[in-house]
């Protein structure tokens, strides 16, 4: 096996302290640092060449079973090549994850945000804007969406949950490592996308506009999606050029966020012929 460390034991290891601090946002902040929790998201990160600055398993499981394609492969990607592996004792396991059946293997990630001008770069963008979006599940979701309907990115404003809370980059299955996600503050970012002739789009139970007579293949779109409870936030929805709603013929008052975000995210890629 390629870049074998030693076995850590002890709750004590400055190593193992170090790890475990990274389930605060304010330690994951300070660091630009943050956990990945089971094998699929480990997988996901290895197959991507996302950088990694150590990987902890159970020493007494089997589970390095699942990983013999990324231990052993000399044509490895640079970030993955040389990352050690540090076995551990299942109390390590679990003081460094948030799960109560923790999975036997953790990896240690690094940050690596793109810019704000990583934003204006594509030809036909369609770009996925949180305003205020709390829930973890439902930002992770929607970064899933974003990527699975070939958006080009997905911007997180102000009051959106942090995007590397344990809770949403599970929630994101790996998604994570196939659209870029970025911070920004909306009343700042969203001008600067309408000077460059970017179509800001938001969504409303208010509008009139049906989501399917919108025309989604104009060479660049964002899509604003509002707080689970109270919308767009006045601020940010000033900024919009146009409001849609996606047509409901049952009987229900509204659609979960992330439903919401799913259903124009694909419909962008149908009308888009993608």
């Amino acid at each position: 096996m390629r870049n074998l460390k030693g076995y850590i034991g002890s709750l004590d290891n400055p190593r193992v302290k170090a790890w475990a601090k990274l389930l605060e946002r304010k330690h994951r902040e300070r660091e630009g640092k943050f956990l990945l929790e089971g094998v699929h998201l480990v997988q996901e990160a290895l197959a991507a060449g996302w950088p990694l600055e150590a990987i902890a398993f159970d020493e007494g499981s089997e589970v390095l079973d699942q990983f013999e394609s990324f231990m052993d492969d000399e044509e490895m990607n640079e970030e993955g090549s040389d990352v050690p592996w540090f076995p551990v004792s299942p109390e390590i396991i679990a003081k460094c994850s948030e799960t109560g059946t923790p999975q036997p293997i953790f990896a240690i990630a690094l940050k690596k945000p793109p810019s704000a001008e990583s934003l204006f770069g594509a030809e036909s963008g369609l770009v996925a804007v949180l305003d205020g979006v709390q829930d973890p599940g439902n930002v992770g979701t929607i970064v899933r969406s974003a990527a699975a309907s070939g958006a080009t990115a997905v911007v997180l404003g102000k009051g959106t949950v942090d995007l590397y809370n344990p809770k949403t980059i599970r929630s994101t299955m790996g998604a994570l490592f196939h659209v870029p996600v970025l911070e920004a503050d909306l009343t700042t970012l969203l001008p600067q996308a309408s000077a460059r002739g970017v179509s800001i789009v938001g969504t409303s139970l208010q509008a009139a506009k049906s989501c399917y007579d919108y025309d989604f293949r104009e060479s660049n779109v964002w899509l604003i999606f509002g707080n689970e409870g109270s919308g767009m936030s006045e601020q940010v929805s000033v900024l919009a050029h146009a409001n849609v709603i996606i047509p409901m013929t049952g009987r229900a008052e509204s659609l979960n966020v992330a439903m919401a975000a799913t259903v124009l995210l694909f419909e962008a890629q149908r009308q888009r012929g993608q």
